[in-house]
Parts: C-alpha cells; structure tokens; sequence
C-alpha cells in the first residue's frame, strides 16, 4: 500500500470546521471512478460499494443556470466527472449519460448529455452522479451518501488510495464540494454553513 500526499499543488481552502467522528483506518477509494491522477477535494461524499470499497459521490457546481432544456450544462473546475457517467440534478427525477466534456474554457467544463434533464438549475447549485440512465422520475444517486472523506487526495491507477472519512462533521460550504438539499438531507450528521 502506497499513500501519496502532493506538496506541489496549490495550497486548498480549509473545508473542516469541525471533525468529530472518523471512519476508524479510513477509506479506501475506487480509482476507476476517475481519470488518473484526479484530485478528490476533501469533503467529497463517499458511499461504499457491497464488497467494502467507497465511491466518490462526484458533484458539480453551475457556473451558469441552466434551463428545462438545456443539453449543455457550465459547471465550475474540479468535479471528477468523465464520459459516460449518469448526471442528475435531484433524484426522482431524470438522468442521463455524459456524452462528451469541453475543458477548453478557462472558468468552466462544458457538460453535454444527449438528452436535457428537463428541470431549470441555479446558478452555484449542484448537479450529482445518478446510479443509471432514467428517462422519468427514478433517478438515484450512484453510491448511498455514508461519510466525507477528510483531505485532499489525487487518483493514482494501481494503487491503494486510502484517505480519512468522517461520519460526523462541519465544513464550511464555500470550501467544499457542492451538496445539494437531498445529499445533506441524507448525510444529517454532516453539516454545511
């Protein structure tokens, strides 16, 4: 097993205000989730799997409100998400795949789905993974919302990617990934403010 701890990246907002109840030895995070070498902010929402390895519930925050028609979604830097993976902006709603990713833009990925998840979303609101494609009203979130893991921690393929997580805290929304209303409501010992 091999942790890495990258001293050359940019030094990142403080997410925790509170840490109060840990995972003991921590997580272990599926790499195949990512591209490699992707970095997964701390206080990024983790679900486990039924073999005992978590996934990243990957977010994205608008930077530009999207309408009921919308195919091609402007969301900030830093959301983890590739081709292919199911987008939903509530669940019991619809969700779709991601057909490609524009990164040329300095301030923002373009998302495209093929279909338009058919609901308005604000500005700085999120969009999650969904577990699958829904073209009505079953869309789920891809991984059950458990913990938050508590640092920083870039991708590596092949390796053990071992990070904290806790099941009770406080972070400073502003600082963390995008949560919306249903992944709070299910995460009641993690707290935004």
């Amino acid at each position: 097993m091999q942790n890495y701890r990258e001293s050359d990246r940019p030094a990142e907002k403080l997410a925790f205000v509170t840490k109060i109840e840990d995972i003991p030895g921590g997580v272990t995070v599926a790499a195949a989730d990512f591209v490699d070498d992707a970095i997964v902010p701390a206080g990024s929402v983790v679900g486990k799997d039924g073999n005992g390895l978590y996934h990243v519930l990957k977010t994205a925050t608008l930077h530009t409100a999207a309408s009921n028609s919308t195919t091609d979604y402007l969301v900030l830097k830093g959301h983890g998400f590739k081709v292919g993976d199911f987008v939903a902006s509530v669940t019991g709603g619809k969700a779709y795949a991601i057909t490609a990713i524009n990164t040329s833009n300095d301030a923002y990925d373009t998302i495209t789905l093929g279909t338009t998840l058919g609901v308005a979303v604000a500005q700085y609101a999120g969009i999650f993974q969904a577990a699958g494609e829904s073209t009505t009203t079953t869309s789920a979130f891809k991984v059950t919302p458990e913990a938050v893991i508590g640092h920083s921690m870039q991708i590596k393929a092949g390796d053990t990617n071992v990070v904290d997580a806790w099941r009770r805290a406080t972070l400073v929304a502003a600082n963390a990934p995008v949560a919306t209303a249903q992944i709070k409501a299910a995460l009641p010992h993690i707290l935004w403010v």
